[in-house]
């Protein structure tokens, strides 16, 4: 069970494994871009690629879905980035039960944006947790674990990759120990316990007071969606790529700008902007950016003024 590219090199896994993967469920297909054309989830790709049936509930707790389920009488049910959470009956119904593969290092982390979240407050370390299902939201009992370093370039798109690779790894890992007998299930430390909730629009917002380094995690961290964005001449300005670098002055406050370099204070230090994109523009590097379109030193982002 999955649905983004993120669980795709899980089920390329499991394929390859020779295990029978007696079929895939994924969301159903939905309309993406900006001609809303209906697109099929990627993993929906590569199961039909393979021949492998697949099933896209609208909904999961009804009667039809589970005697479907029941027909197949899966050993196990592996959960990579399904995108719903599972009803005990569900939980309850293969012989060896669920398995998910979940993007962080369980208790910390929790939720449906764990490698945003991480990203954003600064992490140097993440991982992939195996874990045995239960009701709860990645609550389970701990099967493997492995760790994986946060560079310091590392986007949230970059990492989800990292990290989808490595959590195909471990699935088959955690799938031959259970075979053969080896794995113990650890309990989470549920003190422990932090949260990743589904990123919003209004996560993207840049707060200029925080420091150089903090706003730099988040533009990281919410890239691709929903991105970082500030305000210019009450303009919605994205921002894309930056650079911690000495300076001073309001935070928001443009504290250089001639033809390469557009230098920001916040609350510690400043930011160069290096990649970003004005409402209605493309996505530029500063120098092309201010070719076009001259920003005063002095001029303060993230300012909207009532019109």
């Amino acid at each position: 069970m999955g649905t983004p590219e993120f669980a795709v090199p899980s089920l390329k896994a499991l394929i390859e494994s020779g295990d029978e993967v007696v079929a895939v469920v994924t969301q159903p297909d939905k309309p993406k871009g900006r001609g809303l054309e209906v697109t099929p989830p990627p993993v929906k790709i590569l199961a039909q690629k393979y021949g492998i049936p697949v099933l896209q509930p609208q909904k999961i707790k009804t009667e039809e879905f589970l005697k479907q389920l029941e027909e197949l009488r899966p050993d196990i049910i592996c959960v990579v980035a399904y995108g719903k959470i599972l009803p005990k009956d569900i939980l309850e119904l293969p012989r060896y039960g669920c398995i998910n593969v979940h993007a962080s290092l369980l208790p910390k982390y929790r939720g449906a944006a764990p490698i945003n979240w991480a990203i954003i407050r600064g992490e140097k370390v993440t991982g992939i947790t195996t874990m045995k299902m239960d009701e709860g939201m990645d609550t389970g009992d701990i099967l493997l674990q492995r760790e994986v370093p946060i560079e310091d370039e590392d986007t949230a798109e970059t990492l989800s990759h990292k990290l989808s690779l490595t959590g195909a790894e471990v699935l088959i890992e955690t799938l031959n120990l259970l075979k053969e007998g080896k794995l113990k299930p650890i309990p989470q430390n549920h003190s422990q316990a932090t949260y990743a909730p589904m990123l919003k629009k209004e996560d993207g917002k840049i707060d200029w007071g925080k420091t150089a380094e903090e706003i730099k995690n988040l533009v990281r961290g919410t890239l691709p969606w929903p991105g970082a964005y500030t305000f210019l001449d009450n303009k919605i300005l994205k921002v894309y790529k930056v650079r911690v670098v000495e300076g001073q002055g309001k935070p928001g406050e443009v504290i250089k700008s001639d033809k390469e370099t557009l230098r920001v204070a916040t609350g510690e230090n400043a930011l160069d902007i290096l990649e970003l994109q004005i409402e209605g523009g493309k996505r530029l590097d500063t120098a092309t950016f201010l070719r076009g379109r001259k920003i005063r030193e002095g001029t303060i982002l993230g300012r909207k003024t009532q019109a």
